[in-house]
This record gives structure tokens, sequence and C-alpha cells, in this order.
């Protein structure tokens, strides 16, 4: 009885948090309704959004203020994964509403979309050059807001005793500063600094205002929806590609990183393994694509030049933006573009992908099992990377973790791909498509779409939640659950 009446105490923290993520969800889903003043010819969409924003923020109010409790503890890490997967899930499942109401899309396909949009994947089943103004910038905020965090944006609005591991659950591990709720803001503060720079330089570039906003969205939360069908492509232009590549640099960066870069702190911020990796890779990658792959296709050296970098950017950021079709391109630049898409951007940031911290960190330990061989067996060695102004050292254990990761990682990667290879897909197809959706990449060979399978759809919406949630949490939640449920119900 004791036991169960702990897992119920429990489960009002979860609850009361939960709630204000609701509120935070439906407020946001208020700002597509205010476009009805520039786009007075939608006002018949307007209860597509209201609805479900009123249910959510009624819902997050009730559950904010009914299970509110003065003597709430802090909430520990399994307590957090629990209420990341049940926010996430139920947010989704509203943002699923507008598009089911508007677009008229199967439950499976709106679902499909929303997750999509909230885990910063970009992949979409809709026509977006016969959506309506509403849906494509509903479809950005969802992008913006799952890349900043749901769980970020809680600690940014909120003090109490949530404390950092919210911020753990959502995949952000590390602090800018002591206080929890300064270190949000401040995320919170470059993320918006982010915006206001993409909007107006895409807008100097040639872009009209509506196109700007949702593709900077886009862009800094590395999502990659887009409001035309060829995504960035469809402008051919020098300047809009070279807005678009710092942007998805920047919302590549660890926030961490970029808060040093801001600052001042140049050499730190090179210090770091994962810029030294982006300033392997991008070059080496796009060197590999233009000779490999673009020279034999487009007609220009300038647009081959263009689309090796964009290509490799895009890939290894997880933005998903692009400038042409890969329909034509060898085996070696899908491949390639595979390998980028796994590698994914840097922790503690909004891209997805293993993370190029696992990947530093493993090339790091591969060297220094190299060294070992050459070193006295007495010799006591201290085997650090940089992260942000500390040394990170790094323990046996954590090198293990690491592994544990990867191969879990690779392991879902090859079964979602045999999952989708099973529905009458090519091999090289499925790898690509699936490694897009783990990596809440969102770039395309043309599988998905609205003639997708259930099945397809289905596997990837997994794919996008384990990749955006990062495994354990979702996991841990899961099982959380499942755990408190089976004791609550079946126990005695």
């Amino acid at each position: 009885m004791k036991k169960r009446q702990e897992i119920l105490n429990s489960y009002i923290n979860i609850f009361h948090y939960s709630g204000l993520i609701l509120i935070i969800a439906g407020a946001l889903m208020i700002i597509p309704m205010l476009c009805l003043f520039f786009f007075p010819d939608e006002i018949h969409f307007l209860w597509g959004f209201a609805a479900p924003s009123f249910l959510l923020i009624f819902s997050g109010l009730f559950l904010w203020i009914f299970f509110r409790d003065k003597n709430r503890l802090p909430l520990d890490i399994q307590q957090s994964a629990v209420i990341i997967v049940f926010s996430w899930i139920t947010v989704c499942l509203f943002s699923a509403w507008p598009l089911m109401a508007i677009q008229k899309l199967n439950f499976t396909q709106a679902f499909f979309e929303s997750v999509s949009g909230w885990t910063t994947t970009g992949l979409s089943v809709i026509n977006v050059e016969q959506t309506s103004h509403l849906i494509l910038l509903w479809r950005s905020i969802m992008q913006w807001a799952g890349g900043a965090g749901l769980a970020i944006i809680m600690l940014a609005a909120i003090v109490g005793p949530a404390g950092p591991a919210l911020g753990i659950a959502e995949g952000r591990n590390q602090q800018l500063v002591p206080n929890v709720q300064k270190s949000a803001k401040i995320v919170m503060t470059i993320y918006s600094v982010y915006a206001i720079i993409g909007i107006v330089a895409y807008c100097l570039a040639g872009m009209n205002i509506f196109d700007a906003i949702n593709h900077t969205l886009a862009a800094i939360s590395t999502g990659g929806f887009s409001t035309k069908i060829d995504s960035i492509g469809h402008w051919n232009s020098v300047s809009i590609e070279a807005v678009s590549i710092p942007l998805m640099i920047l919302g590549n960066l660890n926030f961490l990183t970029a808060y040093l870069m801001f600052h001042g702190n140049i050499k730190l911020t090179y210090k770091n393994g994962e810029i030294r990796l982006i300033l392997i890779l991008i070059p080496l990658c796009s060197a590999a694509l233009f000779f490999l792959v673009c020279t034999g296709l487009y007609p220009t050296f300038s647009k081959s030049v263009r689309v090796a970098i964009f290509e490799t950017v895009t890939a290894l950021t997880t933005t998903g933006f692009s400038t042409v079709s890969y329909t034509n391109w060898n085996s070696f630049g899908v491949l390639l573009l595979i390998m980028l898409m796994l590698i994914g951007g840097g922790t503690c940031s909004t891209a997805g992908g293993i993370k190029q911290y696992r990947i530093y960190v493993l090339y790091k330990s591969f060297i220094w099992d190299i060294k070992s061989f050459f070193l006295p067996r007495t010799a006591v060695t201290e085997n650090f990377i940089w992260q942000g102004e500390y040394k990170d050292f790094i323990s046996e254990k954590r090198i293990r973790q690491i592994g544990t990761f990867v191969f879990i990682y690779i392991a879902t990667y090859i079964m979602g791909s045999l999952i989708i290879a099973s529905t009458g897909i090519s091999i090289q197809d499925s790898l690509f498509e699936f490694a897009s959706a783990l990596g809440t990449v969102g770039l395309s060979v043309g599988v998905t779409g609205p003639a997708a399978s259930p099945i397809i759809l289905w596997t990837e919406v997994i794919g996008m939640l384990l990749g955006r949630l990062e495994f354990f949490v979702f996991i841990s939640g899961v099982s959380t659950i499942l755990r408190d449920i089976s004791k609550i119900f079946l126990t005695r």
C-alpha cells in the first residue's frame, strides 16, 4: 500500500509539470490564428486551430492547478522521462488535429506530419504548394518549439524544483550557467537571436516575409520543412543558399559552444571536439561529392560546388533542406549522405543523429588505445576532450556507454530499414529514408509521401521519436509508465 501511494504521489508531480507543457503548446497553437489578419480568406480554417488550442490550454490548466502540491519534491530522471514521453505524445496528437481538419489527412498521415514537426525531422506527406498558410506556419512553429525543446521552454517559464532533470531528459545535459532557469533563458535568447538574424537575411536575399519566417524557423531548428516542393532549390539562388548554410550550422552547434563563440572565446571554441570534427568532415565530404558525384551531373562548375557544399551541410546538421533531387545520384553520393545523417549534429543542440560528440569520443578512444601500446605499463594517463571552458575527462565507463548507445542506434537503424524494405522499397532507398527519420533529418529519395504505406509511416514515426528523445529517455519513460501501472492495478 505504501509503495502504491508513493507512485501516486509521484504522478501528482508528473501531471503538475505536464500541465504547463500542454499550456505552452496550446498557446503556440494560437500563433497561426493571428495570421488570419494577413490571410482573411482562410478564416474558415479558424476552428481547426481554435478547438485543439482551447482543449490543450484547458487540460493543461486543469493538470497544473489540480495537481499542485506545495510540498512537491524535485523531479528525478525517471519522472522527467515520463513527463517528456507523456507530454510529447499528447502534444503531437493535438497538433495533428489541424492537419486532419484543414488538410483532410487521415490520422496516420496527420500524426506522422505532427511528429515530423516536433522532432525537427522535416519528412512530409503533404503537398506544400496546395496547403493553407496557417498550416505551413504551424509546421514551422512545431519545428522551432521542438528544436528548443518543450522542457527547455518550460524551464525558461518557471522557477521551482524541476531542476536539471527535465533538461537532461530532453537531451540537454549541459548548463550554460549554474542556475537552471537562467541557463534555459540564455538558450532561448540565443535561439531567438538566430531567428531575427535569419528572417532579416532571407528577406535581403530575396524571399518574401512569409517564406523567410518559415525557412528561418526550420533552419535554426535543423528541421527542414519548406513552403516549396523543391525546398531551397526552388529559388536556385546563391544568396539564399549562403544564408541557409550558416543558419544550419548555427542550429547544429552545441549551445555551450555557441555561447562561448558569441562571447569571443574563439580559442576555446576551436578546442571543442565537435568543431574540429565538422571542420574536417564538411570540406572532405564536400570535395568527395564534388569530384565523384556533382561534376558529372550539373552543367557548371559553380553549380557543382554549391550542390556539394549545401547537401553535405544539410545532411550533417540533420536540417533536411535540399537544392536538388537525389534520384540521379550514384550510389556513392547516396551512401555518403547516409553516413553524414547517421553521424548527425552537435550534442545539446537542435540536431539529431548519433551526435558528433560521441563520434569524436570514439575516434579519440581509438587514438588513445594506439598510443597506449607505446607507453610503459606503469604509465598513468588522463584522457580528456574539451567541453566549453573545461576538460571533460573520459573514463572507460563513458566509452562503454557511448559504445552501447551507438550499437543500439545502428541495430535500430538496420531493423527499421529492413521493415521499410519489406514493403517493396529497394534496400538503398530504405537505408536512406530510415537514416533520415532516425536522425531527424528530413531528406528523402521519394519514399515518404502521401502514397506511402502506413507501415512505412509508423516505422518512421517510431524512428523519429527514438531519435529525438535519445532512446534511453523514451525507453525509460515508457517502461516506467508500464511498470507503475502494473504496480498500481495488478498488485495488492
